[in-house]
């Protein structure tokens, strides 16, 4: 659940992120969308992005913590 909040909000400030340097690479002034759905297409991907990220760093982390005890006890196993 946290994951699709931040998530969510990231997406959101991703689009005015790449609405900021089309208009600089691109001279424009202003940007227009085109209405509602290209904007939450554009959102929509920009979300499926940043939560794929997020899922693999918690995979990463999750691993990580099992090799950590893993390590842990066997460490402890030869102290003993």
């Amino acid at each position: 659940m946290m994951r699709m909040a931040i998530a969510g909000v990231a997406g959101f400030v991703l689009v005015f992120i790449e609405s900021y340097i089309v208009m600089v690479l691109k001279q424009y002034e202003t940007i227009e969308f085109g209405g509602m759905a290209p904007f939450v297409s554009v959102w929509s991907m920009n979300f499926f992005l940043v939560f794929s990220i997020l899922t693999h760093i918690k995979f990463w982390y999750e691993e990580r913590e099992a090799q950590r005890e893993e390590d842990a006890a066997e460490r402890d196993r030869f102290i003993s």
